[in-house]
């Protein structure tokens, strides 16, 4: 197993009130899973992603990876399981503007203390169609290249879990749709892990395990 969720629950505090987000989550995350999670805008999707990312932490419960409480890690070890363990997908690319296509696929390998590894870094971005353009700017990409590019710049470090925010919501439905199709061609060429939240049932139906947060609850969805 990945990564386990137990009992999560997490609540903003808003002056004297208190908004619950979600309560009582429970998931595991195995090897080769395709996981979306469905709901609508303010329902907590993309709280509970960081939440299994370890960039928040919820008010009760636990997570579990490799079978260790990260609350038990310091939060040096918690810097290290985020770039090697995890890779994360936003809904904005969040590529550097002053770096290359392969420039920024790179970088994970260098928050590691590692030199990048060029060979990897081109054949992955050969595998998404950008061999052409992996020294281009980002600002040189159409939209859809650069979420592509930010797709494989999370696989760098060959991440057991891949995270991926609401990833499509900011793209045409052409681009939507061959994003889409990348992230199902990695599942399957790589046995790769993902959880992705969306509001697009397209988006939902791929997964192999689904789900639908809304009101406080996550439920277990065998159609969308």
């Amino acid at each position: 197993m990945i990564l386990k969720a137990e009992n999560l629950s997490k609540s903003f505090r808003n002056g004297e009130k208190t908004l619950s987000v979600f309560h009582d989550i429970s998931m595991e995350i195995e090897v080769g899973d395709l996981i979306t999670i469905m709901g609508p805008s303010g329902s907590g999707k993309s709280t509970l992603l960081n939440i299994l990312g370890t960039l928040d932490k919820p008010d009760t419960g636990s997570v579990l990876m490799d079978g260790e409480d990260v609350e038990t890690l310091s939060q040096n070890k918690i810097a290290k399981i985020r770039n090697s363990y995890l890779g994360f997908v936003f809904q904005f690319h969040h590529l550097l503007p002053e770096f290359t296509a392969l420039e920024n696929v790179l970088i994970p390998n260098q928050i590691a203390g590692k030199d990048g590894n060029t060979d990897k870094g081109k054949e992955l971005l050969a595998y998404i169609g950008l061999s052409e353009r992996m020294d281009h700017f980002p600002s040189q990409l159409s939209g859809g290249e650069r979420l592509r590019v930010a797709v494989i710049r999370a696989l760098m470090n060959e991440p057991k879990l891949v995270l991926a925010d609401e990833p499509t919501g900011n793209l045409d439905l052409g681009n939507a749709n061959r994003l889409v199709d990348l992230f199902k061609k990695i599942n399957y060429d790589f046995n790769q892990a993902f959880v992705i939240t969306t509001h697009n049932p397209e988006v939902a139906a791929i997964g192999n395990k689904r789900f639908y947060l809304e009101g406080g609850t996550l439920s277990f969805s065998d159609s969308i």
